[in-house]
């Protein structure tokens, strides 16, 4: 995937729409989230070709293993390249740890953007276990 040329405020202006939307399996996860961003950034959608198909993560991991991954992170790692975490930057996406399991997330300089079961949140970029190129 090739990023606009108009990238940067695109990315900026689907971020501050996410406001405070509430977590919701396969409308607004994590790779809603990812999805979203992405799309800002490039015109392509990768999560459309998942989304609404499920309404728990046992659902998600059924729908992507149909799709032929193991996960949400596999399905990621299928499209972008995988970077060093802390090489990561505005716009990348990144995964992070939650109780929930591994959550996606933007990369928004110093810190990630995630939304998981628990809320929409920021945490710091050293947090990241596993960082894609955008």
């Amino acid at each position: 995937m090739k990023r606009l040329d108009d990238w940067k405020p695109r990315l900026r202006q689907f971020l501050a729409e996410q406001g405070d939307k509430q977590f919701q399996f396969g409308q607004q996860d994590c790779g809603a989230l990812a999805g979203g961003a992405i799309e800002a950034m490039t015109g392509e959608n990768p999560h459309t070709a998942v989304a609404g198909k499920y309404k728990t993560m046992a659902g998600a991991l059924r729908t992507l293993k149909r799709l032929g991954h193991d996960d949400h992170v596999a399905y990621t790692a299928s499209l972008l390249t995988e970077i060093e975490p802390l090489y990561a930057t505005f716009g990348d996406i990144a995964v992070v740890d939650s109780p929930e399991g591994p959550a996606l997330g933007v990369v928004v300089g110093a810190h990630i953007e995630v939304r998981a079961p628990g809320g929409r949140g920021v945490v710091p970029l050293t947090d990241a276990v596993r960082a894609f190129r955008v």
